[in-house]
């Protein structure tokens, strides 16, 4: 075991670097006043090796035209061997920029206009702009929350595969935290492929599942199910590298594969980004302890949220997330509408969340949390929070 220890209690400055998180509140708040702990983008600095992979090819006076090498599939091959028990081939695996581009990629190939597509909300809100943006219908399959966990609506979902073409699934699930076990996943697999549905599986969080929850990789559960699952993949969420536009679209289905590629290059966008492709190799080689380390700090802003609100504020629901660093807070009992809610978390607890209703049906009432930041931020958002809503 590595003697190295990561230090994820440094805090670091992040106004005037172009972050959306920071330098964008006045136009999503309407007031810089605000701790921002919204988009999913973790305030911990990307770890050296990852830097100094960066820089070493930086100091190269020359970015022209590039490819990935052998390293780079390689490094994610041996990651999702060594972290997913997931055995991928090289030529399975197309680049794509970004996780958000590849699901409209994804729907411009695979579907054709008025086709539907099933999304299970309160789910990550991009989901439904790629299907309506394209032209194809939104079939919503809204997932049940039973005694603080959520689960699908596997009845409703029968019926809705009759008709779809696609369904897109979010494993883990952003916002609500769901880890999905193999028996749920392997349901929902059953009812796609009885129906000749395509599963477009969006596994960005795949790396930041809790301890002991595993993750499952969906196209992992049999030959069959991968005939039917393109999978998302990416290093962005796992490494805070969303701004260097680089993630990975597997698709083990020569046919789908094909399809898929032919809409990439139609849209000249498969050549990719010199210091992405470096990052991300450098991340899946020597990133594991880190990741481990990292998974251990966010648990413990977890469990000291839960039990410091649980205390404070017991009207205010938590749901245990099971993977991700984003938490989905219930404030229903409240009895605020969505915008006196976001008002009230604005001016008066001086934090800026994610609305839940942004993440469509059932998420009205609900915000979204993100603790992937320091403890004492956290514990600073939660005695603001506390303060705003104790006298509610």
């Amino acid at each position: 075991m590595s003697s190295l220890q990561y230090d994820f209690n440094k805090q670091i400055h992040r106004i005037g670097t172009s972050s959306i998180k920071y330098d964008r509140r006045k136009e999503v708040f309407n007031t810089e006043d605000v701790l921002p702990m919204w988009v999913a983008d973790m305030d911990f600095e990307t770890p050296d090796f990852i830097r100094f992979a960066i820089i070493e090819r930086a100091m190269h006076p020359i970015y022209g035209y590039t490819f990935r090498d052998d390293s780079y599939y390689e490094a994610m091959i041996g990651w999702l061997h060594r972290r997913h028990g997931w055995q991928v081939q090289k030529d399975w695996i197309l680049y794509t920029p970004g996780v958000v581009p590849a699901l409209n990629i994804a729907v411009l190939a695979h579907t054709d206009p008025g086709d539907k597509i099933i999304i299970q909300p309160p789910v990550y809100f991009p989901f439904f702009t790629a299907v309506e943006n394209h032209d194809r219908s939104l079939l919503i399959n809204q997932l049940l929350l039973e005694d603080g966990r959520y689960r699908m609506n596997y009845n409703e979902l029968e019926q809705q595969a009759k008709e779809a073409r696609m369904l897109i699934l979010c494993n883990p699930h952003n916002p609500v935290g769901r880890s999905w076990e193999k028996e749920e996943l392997q349901q929902l697999a059953d009812i796609c492929l009885a129906n000749d549905v395509l599963i477009l599986s969006d596994e960005i969080h795949n790396d930041l599942v809790l301890p002991p929850n595993q993750h499952q990789v969906l196209a992992a559960l049999s030959d069959e199910v991968a005939g039917i699952t393109l999978t998302a993949h990416a290093a962005s969420k796992t490494f805070n590298l969303a701004g260097l536009a680089s993630s990975a679209m597997i698709i083990p289905n020569t046919s789908l594969r094909q399809q898929f590629e032919k809409q990439l290059k139609a849209m000249h966008i498969e050549m990719g980004n010199l210091f992405g492709f470096q990052a991300t190799q450098a991340a899946f080689t020597h990133g594991d302890e880190w990741v481990d380390q990292l998974l251990d700090y966010v648990q413990k802003n977890i469990e000291f949220t839960i039990k410091f609100l649980k205390e404070k504020l017991p009207k205010l629901r938590v749901i245990q997330p099971e993977a991700t660093y984003m938490v989905w807070l219930d404030f229903n009992a409240y009895g605020l509408t969505d915008d006196e809610l976001a008002e009230t978390l604005i001016h008066q607890a001086g934090l800026g969340l994610n609305r839940g209703s942004m993440f469509g049906p059932g998420g009205s009432g609900f915000m979204r949390i993100n603790l992937a930041c320091p403890m004492k931020i956290v514990q600073k958002a939660l005695d603001q929070l506390v303060r705003a809503f104790e006298a509610i």
